[in-house]
């Protein structure tokens, strides 16, 4: 997946932290919805500057982080 398509980041722009590109809706902001339990449909009805594909991408995002972070092969 093309995360610079989706996520960029900008000392300008919210501190800093990982945002949706065109937008200031953070990848934490959406972690924390789904964390919560909140739907993909739950979060672009909140944030209506969204699309499903930026919200898939953010998981997948993490989820590399994730596989990075813990020491676990990623395969392309």
């Amino acid at each position: 997946m093309n995360f610079k398509a989706h996520i960029t980041r900008n000392p300008e722009i919210c501190g800093g932290e990982a945002i949706i590109v065109g937008t200031r809706v953070t990848l934490r902001t959406i972690l924390a919805s789904l964390a919560e339990g909140d739907t993909i449909e739950d979060i672009l009805a909140d944030f209506p500057t969204l699309t499903e594909a930026d919200v898939r991408c953010v998981i997948a995002y993490a989820a590399a982080s994730a596989a990075e972070d813990l020491g676990i092969p990623w395969v392309a």
